[in-house]
């Protein structure tokens, strides 16, 4: 069975900047291309799972998605073949869910496809809704607070729900390492 991680995009890997199609406004979080390194160096399958009710709400288009990620792996000097597979949830809250989180559809079905163990996957986000998406796919969640200040109903959603809570991605991938190192895995 493999381990893998489904990552958020706008706020985990990216800065936020509500309803971004310009692919000049993408900024990466500090470390991340690290981090993502050192994920796939301790043997974790990436998977990029964002919602993007702008399309959906023809604020723009996929392309733009599209390109807006492209810049993203640029800047970070990284190929898209990083992440084994990307999700990216059009729909806006109003509209019928398929894969817009807290959807947990993306997960099962990558779990089922990749052959993943459930207790060493987890979904990393800024938000509520990233949190409950892994919740209820029966993985672990994990918080980073580079995104937008969700803290207190994180805090209230950690009280019911075991959640780990970060800085950012570097420092839940460094706990990560850490983790590994402690059980004696080997890569």
């Amino acid at each position: 069975m493999s381990k893998a991680l489904f990552l958020d995009r706008d706020g985990v890997l990216i800065l936020d900047k509500h309803y971004l199609s310009d692919p000049k406004d993408v900024e990466v979080v500090p470390g991340v291309a690290e981090a993502l390194r050192e994920a796939k160096a301790l043997g974790y399958k990436l998977f990029l799972f964002t919602n993007q009710s702008g399309i959906s709400r023809g604020y723009y288009t996929w392309e733009q998605v599209h390109a807006c990620n492209s810049r993203m792996l640029e800047l970070m000097a990284l190929e898209e073949s990083i992440f084994t597979e990307l999700c990216i949830a059009p729909e806006a809250p109003g509209d019928q869910i398929v894969y817009r989180k807290p959807s947990p559809k993306f997960i099962l079905e990558m779990m089922e496809a990749h052959g993943l163990e459930r207790s060493d996957c987890w979904m990393v986000g800024d938000k509520i809704s990233d949190i409950e998406a892994g919740l209820l796919g029966g993985i672990n969640a994990a918080w980073v607070s580079t995104g937008k200040p969700e803290c207190d109903r994180i805090k209230a959603k950690s009280e019911q729900e075991t959640i780990k809570c970060f800085a950012d991605l570097r420092e839940f991938v460094s706990w990560l390492a850490s983790v590994s190192a402690a059980r004696g895995e080997v890569v």
